[in-house]
């Protein structure tokens, strides 16, 4: 992943509805990027395709609860 990449196709979930106090996710190369929607500005993170499957791995198994 280069920083030269910039993210596009900014989603947060559909279960947010209207809420602005959320996270939105955005692909960048063949990973994904994570920002604050209340201030977009501050920037993102991003993680490469491993990374971010683990991520969403420890999720659905409940490792942070």
């Amino acid at each position: 992943m280069t920083l030269s990449q910039v993210p596009g196709n900014w989603r947060k979930s559909s279960r947010s509805s209207n809420q602005t106090d959320c996270v939105e996710v955005g692909r960048i190369g063949d990973g994904a990027a994570v920002r604050d929607t209340k201030d977009r500005g501050l920037g993102y993170f991003t993680a490469d395709r491993q990374q971010w499957q683990a991520f969403l791995d420890a999720v659905k198994t409940d490792r942070f609860g």
